[in-house]
């Protein structure tokens, strides 16, 4: 068994892989950068080390750096978390050439699902649907608009590599392609290294679904269900459900198998998710593959009782999968909110500064993954998102109400964050009926309360200020009960305050 893992990450993914090593009983290394130098990841850890300074490219990215820790420490394994190096190849190959144990499929499976243009046609072989498209990537204006007549209008330009929606443009007509090529190749070329797009129809509001797959280094796959993220904003996933809305047993079961054919088709071990796109007409497409844990794998745990990072420890030290697919039981329904250091009302612009309050949520069916504290300076140097909050309930109406109450519960002081956003989409018609896509928030439309939560609180500060000029005007003894509040009341008006800004909030 593995006996001391370095965690090659930061924040709450850092804090949630450590977690489980300790359940384990194995030791945790945290490496951290200049800018995360007091980051709740580098406390929680057994050890920390400093691998350079604050931009990722001088540390979380240097491929060097973190070999030369792990072996200092004496790490016989690296768990990669999500973003940085985990998609990595190339790391899961030099980890490899130096004796150290990778938590996560081999470099050759990971660049075989990195290259989308490659995915696309093992899938094809595999018999996994695929949406239509271009079979290589597009070397000239004159083949890209070849291949967008045939394919059809709208399409996608899509870079070959990388994700999160980068290098990536929706072309309505033929007099914006090039501009949209030209664009894309440059935003490609600048996130991943690596110019390369390609076509494909671009399916209009469709649902994003995901599988989440667990393989073993013994031939044995399974599947844990879906995960719904049509929540998203440029591509980038904020809400995820499971189970969702638009799937039947019949599809959810034709996905399922899809997606374990996938992870087949590339010899895949470890923890990986294969994302499909789900038209208007309830057929399915594979999108991708993330050959990595989730930032959402906490609804698989919520519904499966499974602990998805022991899964991937214990597959990457070569022990079988504990189940086979029939043992698999999806029980109640889960949520996430991604909350980021993000301001909703000025178009999620990146919120930085220092934490200078912090109330948590709790109570049943919910779990807060957090990797920050009071005090915690949110950099600028990273992604915004700082915590995912996550609840489960025996209905989807019931964990609608949970989550809100949880978000309700939430405070966070000093920065902006997307808790707002959350409230908002949670209270929306389409989502409260399960019938939305990939559009949702593109069509959610202004918010009309933007900048309530200032106005409330200068009015109460002016009111309680003019209270306290009134009651310095008193005879000594009037409402003689100790209190700030209205004579006799026993009552602050600072708590009277609190109570209407929860009842406001729908706490």
């Amino acid at each position: 068994m593995i006996r001391k893992i370095l965690i090659a990450n930061r924040g709450e993914i850092a804090v949630r892989v450590i977690r489980t090593c300790r359940e384990m009983g194995i030791e945790s290394t945290a490496v951290f950068s200049e800018a995360d130098r007091t980051a709740l990841h580098v406390q929680f850890a057994d050890e920390a080390f400093c691998i350079g300074d604050a931009p990722s490219s001088d540390s979380y990215l240097r491929v060097d750096r973190i070999i030369e820790t792990a072996k200092k420490a004496g790490a016989d394994a690296v768990h990669p978390g999500y973003g940085f190096l985990s998609e990595n190849g190339e790391f899961a190959d030099r980890c490899a050439e130096a004796g150290i144990t990778f938590i996560g499929p081999s470099g050759e499976a990971m660049r075989t699902m990195g290259s989308k243009t490659a995915a696309r046609k093992t899938m094809r072989e595999a018999g996994v649907p695929v949406v239509p498209g271009t079979e290589e990537g597009i070397d000239s204006d004159e083949e890209a608009l070849g291949a967008a007549e045939s394919i059809g209008y709208p399409v996608l330009v899509k870079a070959a590599m990388g994700g999160g929606g980068k290098g990536m443009r929706v072309v309505e007509s033929q007099d914006d392609l090039a501009g949209a090529l030209r664009t894309a190749r440059s935003e490609a070329q600048s996130a991943f290294g690596d110019a390369t797009v390609y076509l494909e129809k671009y399916l209009v509001e469709p649902r994003h679904v995901e599988f989440q797959v667990l393989a073993d280094q013994h031939g044995h796959a399974v599947h844990l269900g879906e995960r719904e993220c049509s929540i998203q904003r440029r591509h980038q996933k904020l809400i995820e459900e499971s189970p969702s809305c638009i799937l039947d047993d019949a599809l959810r079961n034709a996905m399922g198998e899809a997606a374990v054919r996938a992870a087949e088709a590339v010899r895949y071990t470890n923890a990986g998710t294969v994302e499909f796109i789900v038209d208007q007409d309830r057929q399915f497409y594979f999108l991708e593959m993330n050959t990595r844990l989730q930032v959402e794998h906490p609804v698989t745990e919520l519904r499966t009782g499974q602990d998805l990072v022991r899964r991937q420890i214990e597959i990457a030290a070569g022990m079988p999968l504990p189940f086979r697919q029939e043992d698999v039981r999806l029980l109640g329904a889960a949520l996430e909110c991604r909350i980021s250091a993000e301001d909703p009302n000025a178009q999620f612009m990146p919120s930085v500064g220092v934490v200078t309050r912090l109330s948590e949520p709790g109570g049943p069916g919910v779990r807060l993954d957090s990797g920050f504290c009071a005090g915690y300076e949110v950099p600028i140097y990273y992604d915004p998102m700082i915590a995912k909050l996550i609840v489960w309930a025996e209905k989807r109406e019931e964990a609608i109400a949970r989550m809100k109450r949880a978000l309700g519960e939430y405070d966070i002081g000093g920065i902006k964050t997307t808790i707002p956003f959350h409230l908002r989409a949670l209270s929306d018609p389409r989502f409260i009926s399960g019938d939305y896509s990939t559009a949702f928030v593109e069509t959610m439309g202004p918010d009309e309360d933007a900048g309530a939560d200032e106005r409330h609180i200068a009015a109460a500060f002016a009111a309680i200020m003019k209270h306290r000029e009134a009651r310095r005007a008193m005879p000594a003894g009037v409402g003689g009960d100790g209190s700030d509040g209205p004579p006799g009341s026993g009552e602050s008006p600072w708590k009277l305050t609190g109570r209407r800004e929860a009842m406001r909030r729908g706490r």
